[in-house]
């Protein structure tokens, strides 16, 4: 099996920016980082490049035309193959509210998918729905909400082959903290949103174990002075994760900053939200039933307008807070790999430069520009 190192100016290493120095990758693992040429090694020489673990997209629905709702082993499978040039090394494969045996069915495929050669690996499913409120449903078809169920959500981790699960509730809904509690003790991770929950509903749902707020800000009842909401919730809850959409579109970067400013870097989760558009020109698309136009950087509802996901990929999400000046490249890297992993409860896996870990990692330039991906010891996309 292939044995080198790679030599770069700045790697990001879980105690923090080390360089520049060597990182040795051996049968498709991480190795040694030293400072020193190791002997008898090839080095491959990245010149004044930096390198990250691989990214982490916890909540991504699909791209290059693809989505985890078209229940295709093979468009999943495309999806995965192309993640690599966002920089993308991991993802939860997303669902969407639509009727309970197509959610079904996206969990089997997900649970049958085996991951290729230079392909991002999906670690395991994400629930976005069906247990939402129509106030805030966003891109949800509203037809097909209902109020939470364990036994199905006990159907869908069987059908996934006890892949991650990641479940996403609207607190306000009947029954959401006794579903919290027992879903955390199947395993699962619990996310809360697309609400339009009171402050005290909310908390209630994070007191019984809900640990993710989704997509903060977007899809949830806001912050006032006497109702503080699911976003108050979100910003004063410092042991729970806030995902986050910086695409520009979703999130005012000064939004963004009171949260990164509230949750601190550790638990803010970049996100990309993406649906079949991403990557693709812009034109109409579909996400799940619904008719979408995709133009001027943005995913939009047909009927209304509302925004539709997004197609932003996770390499320009890290860019975009550090050019705003919100996060060190150094914390960028952190929101969009470790925070992920560990907010999905998938950080024994990804999301770090470890020795003995899949080779999964990001080259950057110094302003931030992807450069190159590597999964597994293997060269999957560059510039």
């Amino acid at each position: 099996m292939a044995h080198f190192a790679l030599k770069a100016q700045r790697f990001f290493l879980p105690a923090g920016p080390c360089g520049p120095g060597y990182l040795e990758i051996r049968d498709r693992a991480f190795g040694r980082f030293t400072k020193e040429a190791p002997e008898g090694v090839e080095v491959r020489d990245l010149g004044g490049a930096w390198v990250a673990p691989g990214l982490v997209d916890v909540h991504i629905h699909g791209y290059l035309d693809h989505d985890v709702m078209d229940l295709s082993e093979e468009g999943l499978s495309a999806m995965a193959a192309g993640l690599p040039r966002t920089g993308t090394t991991s993802f939860l494969a997303t669902t969407l509210t639509a009727p309970v045996d197509e959610t079904t069915e996206a969990c089997v495929v997900i649970g049958n998918h085996v991951d290729a050669p230079k392909a991002a690996k999906v670690e395991g499913v994400h629930l976005e729905g069906p247990f939402f409120t129509e106030r805030h449903k966003g891109a949800q078809n509203g037809a097909y909400l209902i109020d939470p169920s364990i036994e199905l959500l006990e159907t869908w981790i069987d059908a996934c082959a006890g892949k991650a699960v990641k479940t996403d509730l609207a607190p306000e809904r009947p029954g959401a903290p006794a579903y919290c509690a027992k879903a955390v003790e199947l395993g699962c991770v619990v996310a809360i949103g697309h609400s339009d929950a009171t402050y005290e509903q909310a908390k209630a749902c994070v007191d019984a174990g809900a640990t993710v707020f989704v997509h903060t800000y977007n899809g949830m009842s806001g912050f006032t002075h006497r109702e503080p909401g699911m976003v108050g919730c979100a910003l004063s809850t410092p042991s729970t994760y806030a995902e986050l959409i910086c695409d520009g579109h979703h999130v005012h970067p000064a939004a963004a900053r009171v949260l990164i400013d509230a949750k601190g870097v550790d638990h803010v989760v970049l996100i990309t939200d993406c649906m079949r558009a991403g990557g693709m020109p812009e034109g109409d698309f579909k996400l799940g039933e619904l008719p979408v136009i995709v133009r001027d950087g943005t995913a939009r509802l047909r009927d209304g307008g509302n925004l539709a996901g997004s197609i932003l990929e996770l390499d320009r999400a890290v860019r975009n807070v550090v050019d705003w000046g919100l996060a060190t490249p150094a914390e960028a890297v952190q929101m969009a790999t470790l925070n992920p992993a560990r907010s999905a409860g998938i950080e024994d896996v990804c999301g770090q430069i470890l020795p003995g870990r899949d080779a999964d990692l990001c080259v950057f330039s110094p302003t931030m520009e992807h450069l190159a991906t590597y999964v597994a010891g293997e060269l999957a996309w560059e510039a």
